[in-house]
């Protein structure tokens, strides 16, 4: 089941009129309140979300999804006519996996849902029950939790997400590109500091241990050796 929350009716028909042709069920909802009641009653697969809404945003929604345990491994397509780079970049590292801007044609539409949810089962079967250690470090991809010397810290989503990538990748550099495909799903031409900032962000986090976290300058990170 996906869930589309989206105020203009004749863009919610269309798309799950879409998606149900293709064989992938599809509901829609014209405001966050319908869409949250739904969620109490059954979690979907994906929820593509609009950023202009009555009663709340769609960045406002995405927040309340990636903050919960029971939601934050939904995916979730922003679909929107919000399209400057800086609401694609926020959206993206709010922890959406997508992004679709409005005028969108409904064969990509379709695609990017089936690529985004073959792209999560993917690395949910992977990493399924899978458990990293480093030193004082224990992070448990299932539980998503990171212990610190038997301490719990909190990471966003997209900062467990980092962690995980470099741990997965341990003792190979990783590129600023290469995180940015992995972690947030683009790629980017030009300079770009969401990789620098979240690494910084995480390594306060990590403490006495922030060293763990190498920066190869002029390429990127590598965690381990």
């Amino acid at each position: 089941m996906i869930y589309l929350l989206e105020d203009d009716e004749s863009i919610r028909e269309l798309v799950c009129y879409a998606l149900n042709k293709t064989g992938t069920s599809a509901e829609g909802f014209a405001a966050p309140s319908a869409f949250w009641a739904a969620m109490e009653s059954v979690l979907p697969e994906l929820v593509i979300l609009d950023i202009m809404l009555p009663e709340d945003s769609g960045l406002s929604v995405l927040s309340k999804l990636k903050s919960s345990p029971e939601t934050e491994r939904i995916p979730v397509i922003m679909l929107t006519a919000k399209s400057t780079e800086f609401d694609k970049v926020t959206a993206l590292d709010s922890g959406a996996d997508d992004y679709i801007t409005k005028p969108f044609g409904v064969m990509e539409l379709t695609a990017r849902v089936k690529a985004v949810l073959r792209r999560t089962a993917s690395a949910r079967e992977k990493n399924e029950g899978k458990v990293y250690e480093l030193g004082g470090l224990r992070v448990s991809v299932k539980s998503h939790t990171v212990t610190l010397d038997g301490v719990d810290i909190v990471l966003t989503y997209k900062e467990f997400e980092l962690l995980c990538f470099l741990l997965e990748n341990r003792g190979a550099v990783l590129t600023r590109d290469q995180i940015l495909r992995k972690v947030w799903g683009y790629e980017f031409d030009g300079e770009n500091r969401t990789v620098d900032v979240h690494v910084r962000m995480l390594r306060q986090k990590l403490g006495d241990h922030a060293d763990i976290i190498e920066t190869v300058r002029g390429i990127g990170y590598r965690i381990g050796g």
